[in-house]
């Protein structure tokens, strides 16, 4: 199966979801800026400033014709402003049609159920879609993530992806 991801949007009561564009590429580096310390240094900007916003937006537009899974802006339709994005990635060491949820907000939004309502639209596109299996990685640390997760019906599986001094990635899945 070819998993591609809705070309148009996904909307829910409060939120837009669509491609992402490099003109958003300073709202996606805030969430580098504002990342947790315990999230391992290369998913944080480095003693360089790095990544930079051009790099970020550089990304952007190399995705932008990929085929596949990938991740959307979140826009909230009252304010038209991006706060971050969710979507589906490919796992590195699973099937092709067993993507990945992943997502993340900016913090000023966090504890809005924007995070929640995000994830189950792309929850019920894949399960429209013909996805059987999503996975999701989440820190030990993470309960609002966890949270979310769990009301979505993620499970943890009890396998741990990644141990560091940072804690425990954690593998959960979703079956339909």
């Amino acid at each position: 199966m070819s998993l591609i991801c809705p070309g148009d949007r996904l909307e829910t009561d409060r939120l837009v979801l669509r491609a992402r564009s490099s003109d958003e590429a300073a709202v996606y580096r805030q969430l580098w800026t504002e990342r947790d310390p315990r999230v391992p240094a290369h998913r944080r900007v480095d003693a360089d400033g790095r990544p930079t916003v051009e790099e970020i937006a550089a990304r952007i537009d190399a995705e932008a014709g990929n085929p596949g899974p990938r991740l959307l802006a979140v826009e909230r339709k009252d304010v038209g402003d991006v706060i971050g994005y969710c979507g589906l990635t490919n796992r590195s060491d699973g099937p092709s049609d067993e993507p990945e949820l992943a997502y993340e907000l900016l913090r000023a939004v966090h504890g809005t159920g924007y995070a929640t309502e995000a994830a189950a639209a792309v929850v019920a596109w894949a399960d429209a879609a013909g996805v059987a299996r999503l996975w999701a990685g989440v820190w030990d640390w993470n309960v609002a993530s966890r949270r979310v997760l769990a009301k979505l019906g993620f499970r943890e599986t009890g396998q741990v992806e990644r141990k560091s001094v940072h804690g425990l990635s954690l593998l959960t899945v979703r079956e339909r």
